[in-house]
């Protein structure tokens, strides 16, 4: 017996092909939205998953689309306070919501947070673990975060007109990722590099989410409708050093690790997509104890699965060209090996 309509809207991305799966085989009538419609049907998806092709920035269309409505909608790409408008003008055709949002919301206690990483006093220094009751950057247009931010608390307002369960994602991993923070070691252990270095003595730690561990909370969410604000994280934090070696074992490779102790002493050395002068570590206790939340894979176990793919991903292309995202998050210098190498000569030659 079906449990209902649900909707996922974004769901081509790299959680919503997951999200589909996992609601499809709970019970749900599943309709994926996206702008490609089906076009970019998941060969993983059952047979009676409808999908449709929706611009949700379009006026009006989302609510065209919806029809007389759904049980529950799943919200991927919703980014800031129109798109919460957007939700909220559809709530007596939304029985309830499930919508993604980011752990970059944080702040620290002194008003650091992912948006002051400029420097070292930037970094924030989060509790360890990380509750979602820690205070949140000003909602605002201006960046991520306090944009994810406007979204959260417009949505929250809504009440019980729109039940909404947002998800505050750590570090996405998992296959069809845009910005997939494995590649900076993939590409770099394909293209023979048998030495890397890590600042912050390789300890920098960045709570990462698999894919299907996101779509099980939002499975789990969706049965049990409600206001709420939870992390979504995977049952471990590994530091980029563990990362790196557990990549190592995935391709059969040995790498040598430099370990530098603090920032990078020149340039982008040592920096990795994960690299921060103090952990982020979510408390995954509220999840658990409002969803029944158990994470379905670990992060080691999950990564044979991401490096085939990121693997297969660069051997028809281009990085810059597979992955253009990556490019505009971090820029070349993510395999600026000269850079690296100049180092590590100078390095080698003042070792005793």
């Amino acid at each position: 017996m079906s449990k209902g309509h649900a909707w996922v809207l974004g769901a081509t991305g790299q959680i919503g092909r997951a999200a589909v799966r996992a609601l499809t085989e709970d019970g749900w009538e599943v309709t994926a939205a996206s702008r490609g419609g089906g076009g970019g049907r998941d060969g993983g998806w059952d047979a009676g998953v409808r999908t449709v092709a929706l611009d949700r920035n379009e006026e009006g269309a989302l609510g065209r689309a919806l029809g007389d409505g759904c049980d529950v909608l799943v919200d991927l790409v919703a980014f800031d306070g129109a798109h919460a408008r957007q939700l909220t003008g559809l709530a007596g055709r939304i029985g309830s919501a499930v919508v993604i949002s980011s752990g970059a919301v944080y702040e620290d206690d002194r008003g650091r947070s992912f948006d002051t990483q400029a420097s070292v006093d930037g970094f924030p220094r989060y509790p360890v673990p990380l509750p979602e009751t820690q205070r949140t950057v000003a909602p605002g247009d201006a960046t991520y975060g306090t944009r994810k931010v406007l979204l959260e608390r417009e949505l929250l307002a809504a009440g019980e007109e729109l039940p909404v369960t947002l998800l505050r994602a750590g570090a996405v991993h998992g296959p069809y990722c845009r910005t997939p923070r494995e590649l900076y070691v993939v590409k770099r252990l394909l293209d023979g590099r048998r030495r890397r270095v890590f600042a912050y003595g390789g300890e920098s730690r960045f709570h990462p989410v698999h894919v299907s561990n996101a779509a099980e909370l939002i499975r789990l969410a969706a049965r049990r409708p409600g206001s709420r604000v939870l992390n979504a994280a995977d049952p471990e934090a590994p530091t980029v050093a563990e990362i790196a070696s557990a990549i190592d074992d995935v391709l059969g490779r040995e790498t040598e690790t430099v370990l530098i102790d603090g920032a990078s002493p020149e340039g982008h050395v040592g920096v990795t997509p994960w690299s921060g002068a103090h952990p982020v570590v979510y408390d995954m206790t509220a999840a658990e104890e409002q969803l029944g939340y158990r994470p379905v894979t670990g992060y080691v176990e999950s990564l044979p699965e991401t490096v085939e793919w990121l693997a297969g991903e660069l051997a028809e292309r281009d990085w810059r060209e597979a992955f253009p995202k990556m490019l505009g998050n971090y820029g070349a210098w993510l395999f600026d090996y000269a850079e690296e190498d100049a180092w590590l000569a100078a390095y080698d030659r003042e070792r005793p």
